[in-house]
């Protein structure tokens, strides 16, 4: 027992050892990082090897850290000659879309309305002038109803949105869709008593994100 005793602590010393010598990298300059950083948010933490980051639960490829695994590193884009003709050059893109999910679809659904397909269908020829690296579609509910339940319609809406582009024939593996449900609310002072009220003051966070990412094509000349 006493030899099983010392073996345990040895072992947990080593976990913690190897714990405390993980290795970071620097968070990047962007409005969103969603990886696990230091109390300063000066660093992403990675393993020991310096290989992998953490990722935290709203981890997606379009907010990864740039020297982290699964990120998109977007080539530099070349200076143009002085005297090169105009818009040749290809310009890097991170463009973000918001549209209310009450225009997408019926309350509490996930079926897309004409009126949603029409919106989508604007998004789609936008689509088609650039060479994409990702498309994040990101799903939002309001704050009615279980967590459970609200995060399944919004990842049922994000990937509704996803279908109805590929669809369109934007390429289905360029095309992230994922749900957060209630989190990420953007209204505020909405406490109405009477449910009617409070859904329609509640609207604003009933909503799918699309987050696109590439460069612009260049034009012909």
């Amino acid at each position: 027992m006493i030899k099983l005793s010392k073996l345990a602590f040895i072992a947990a010393t080593a976990v913690i050892t190897a714990s405390a010598s993980a290795q970071s990298v620097p968070a990047t300059r962007q409005a969103v990082n969603d990886n696990w950083v230091n109390g300063t948010g000066e660093y992403v933490w990675t393993n020991g090897t310096n290989e992998l980051c953490w990722r935290d639960a709203f981890w997606t490829p379009a907010t990864a850290n740039a020297k982290c695994d699964g990120a998109l590193v977007l080539a530099a884009v070349p200076q143009r000659p002085t005297d090169a003709p105009p818009n040749t050059a290809p310009i890097i893109g991170n463009t973000r879309y918001s549209y209310q999910a009450d225009a997408l679809f019926d309350f509490d659904k996930a079926v897309l309305k004409p009126a949603g397909k029409s919106a989508l269908d604007d998004l789609a020829t936008k689509l088609g002038t650039v060479n994409l690296e990702v498309v994040v579609a990101t799903g939002y509910t309001d704050r009615l109803g279980s967590d459970k339940y609200n995060n399944r319609l919004s990842l049922r809406r994000a990937q509704a949105v996803k279908a109805y582009l590929v669809s369109k024939g934007i390429d289905a593996s360029h095309i992230y869709a994922e749900g957060k449900g209630k989190r990420n609310p953007v209204t505020t002072g909405c406490n109405q008593k009477n449910r009617k009220q409070l859904i329609a003051c509640l609207a604003p966070d009933r909503r799918v994100e699309v987050e696109v990412v590439g460069t612009q094509r260049q034009t012909q000349q």
